[in-house]
């Protein structure tokens, strides 16, 4: 077995061999590196509101959340994005700082606090979302259904173990 015990509340590290790294192991710098670049590729507003907020990638991913034009609660972007309420609410505050959220309180229920992309800063957004996914939706518009969907699987796969 490649993996030794690992202690407890820790994942057994496992070291690829050569197979896994020719196969699979070898396409993660290239990504990586394409993640690096997010900044350079913000409009220079965006990168601003980023730099002067000191915003980074979970800021963005609670904007990819909002990108669908539905108002979420802060309840909501916190199960989306895997973490507590304390920090989607922590998140929130510094992109509404940033000028890059709406808060707002939801009529059909006061208690609740709905956030919401503003139309400046959304106009933005899609043309920063819109030039960061296209790689990846060409990539997916090449496979069958089939294929798509085991990506897909592999991706949150993937996601889940780098959470744990």
């Amino acid at each position: 077995m490649d993996s030794e015990q690992a202690p407890a509340g820790q994942v057994a590290q496992r070291v690829p061999d050569a197979d896994e790294v020719a196969e699979v192991i070898a396409y993660v710098p290239p990504l990586a590196a394409f993640f690096h670049r997010a900044r350079v590729d913000m409009p220079p507003a965006m990168q601003t509101a980023f730099d002067k907020h000191r915003l980074g990638t979970r800021h963005g991913a609670v904007l990819i959340q909002l990108f669908t034009g539905r108002p979420l609660s802060v309840t909501a972007l916190a199960e989306r994005l895997g973490s507590s309420l304390s920090s989607a609410s922590e998140l929130v505050g510094d992109l509404e700082r940033a000028g890059m959220v709406r808060r707002q309180e939801d009529p059909a229920d006061r208690r609740r606090t709905l956030v919401s992309l503003p139309d400046q800063p959304r106009e933005e957004f899609t043309q920063f979302l819109g030039l960061r996914a296209a790689p990846l939706l060409e990539a997916l518009g090449q496979l069958s259904p089939e294929h798509r969907e085991g990506f897909i699987t592999g991706l949150r796969l993937w996601v889940a173990e780098t959470e744990r």
